[in-house]
């Protein structure tokens, strides 16, 4: 959606092509197998999605996403910071709901673009080469099971795992990119439950264990309909059962019992969802040296990131609004495809490189995750839990980090000399 909202000025036609019949209400759907569980849209990605869909905070709200005040309303159990991290109230609003109600948003918006068709329904199997090697469009399983080839300027590979990219390659004659992967063997269960009447000093809640010991995690957080989604996540084992009562002994083992004893006497509205995620994967296109005319990559068909942290879809529609930027400068040249992808996947390295290492520390903190560990990784984690003391005591570096964690300021922000060796200081006394 944030794609074809980044090029609807630029091209007389944009169709999205959707595998999926989709709903005209916020209903799941086979395509996103993990939507019934929590996701999250950081202020960046609010920011962005902003940007290509006015007023899309406003109509958030109006259809019952739950406004949060960053970080007043949220209540986090670090180990170190018992009974919770201070909460401030650092200035901004982000929203909480479900990824159906927000796919529906979205959605509308994309379809109030006159020159954008949804093609539901349909199954992109192949990306056509021209005799250059250049992408010229798609073959598309239509609803009535037959085959259509769709002609295309610019094919947008917005897929999960980009595979019809990596055969275009392949099929070209050209190299595959170069991956990078961490192996995190991620299960998450998932359910709803009806939020009870009260008073809490906090909307949300997640709880962190004492890494490396456990990496149990639990999340409990608001949504549309008066509703609570709680989640909990584990490394490196089985994927857990379905069973109602394991999941609540499940919750009532990690490190507080916050979670449990908010959940424990309410109405249960759902059954038990699990997902897993072997790994984390990064394409590396930007390192090829021919890379084709007319072929995008896009979100996760470039970089899949760990879900846990809540980066994709605030990193998506960043890299639309990328898009957009490169678009717009590009409108008055001859020929405004040439290159495209190249600058494209240039610009947007930096950004995926800042959240791939925001998440990657923590998950080597595991020592079973699998992948080339970076050199400075215990420097990292130390600096980490420094910024984190830190930013306890003082509310501009609280506000600062939470910038750089929420996606709207680079990582670099952090590297002020000052900020530094503040955050040093705190390594050193951690030591003594």
């Amino acid at each position: 959606m944030a794609a074809a909202a980044a090029v609807a000025s630029h091209f007389e036609r944009v169709t999205v092509v959707e595998r999926d019949v989709l709903p005209l209400d916020a209903s799941p759907r086979p395509g996103t197998p993990q939507d019934n569980h929590l996701h999250g849209l950081f202020l960046g990605g609010l920011h962005a999605f902003g940007e290509l869909f006015p007023g899309f905070a406003d109509e958030l709200s109006r259809v019952g996403a739950v406004p949060l005040r960053l970080n007043l309303d949220f209540r986090e159990e670090f180990p170190g910071f018992d009974p919770f991290f201070p909460q401030r109230d650092l200035g901004w609003a982000i929203y909480t709901m479900s990824r159906p109600l927000f796919e529906l948003v979205a959605r509308r918006y994309v379809r109030k673009l006159s020159n954008v068709a949804m093609r539901d329904g349909c199954r992109a199997l192949h990306i056509v080469a021209s005799k250059d090697g250049s992408a010229t469009g798609v073959r598309l399983e239509t609803k009535d099971r037959s085959d259509e080839t769709l002609p295309a300027d610019l094919v947008i590979d917005a897929s999960r795992r980009g595979v019809l990219s990596l055969s275009f390659l392949a099929e070209t004659g050209r190299p595959r990119p170069e991956q990078t992967d961490i192996g995190i063997d991620l299960t998450y269960a998932t359910t709803t439950f009806a939020a009870p009447e009260g008073l809490r000093n906090w909307k949300a809640v997640v709880t962190i264990p004492e890494m490396p010991a456990s990496s149990r995690t639990g999340y409990l957080v608001p949504m549309e309909g008066n509703r609570w989604i709680a989640l909990i996540s584990e490394r490196h084992i089985e994927m857990p059962s379905p069973d109602p009562d394991e999941f609540m002994s499940r919750m009532q083992q990690l490190r507080t019992s916050t979670i449990y004893d908010a959940i424990k006497d309410v109405q249960r509205l759902d059954g038990i969802h699990r997902f897993s995620i072997p790994e984390n994967s990064w394409q590396h296109y930007e390192r090829l040296e021919d890379f084709p005319r007319g072929l995008l990559p896009i979100g996760d068909a470039i970089c899949r990131f760990n879900p846990i942290y809540g980066q994709g879809m605030t990193i998506a529609s960043q890299e639309a609004c990328i898009l957009k930027d490169l678009l717009a400068k590009r409108a008055g040249a001859k020929d405004p495809i040439a290159g495209l992808a190249q600058a494209f996947l240039a610009e947007v390295r930096p950004l995926l490189a800042d959240a791939w290492s925001q998440s990657a520390a923590p998950d080597f903190a595991h020592p079973q995750t699998r992948g080339e560990r970076p050199a400075d990784l215990d420097n990292s984690l130390r600096f980490g839990a420094g910024l984190l003391r830190l930013a306890g005591r003082d509310p501009a570096v609280h506000k600062l980090m939470m910038r750089v964690r929420q996606l709207v300021e680079p990582c670099s922000a952090l590297g002020d000399p000052e900020l530094v060796r503040r955050v040093e200081s705190e390594m050193m006394a951690d030591t003594r």
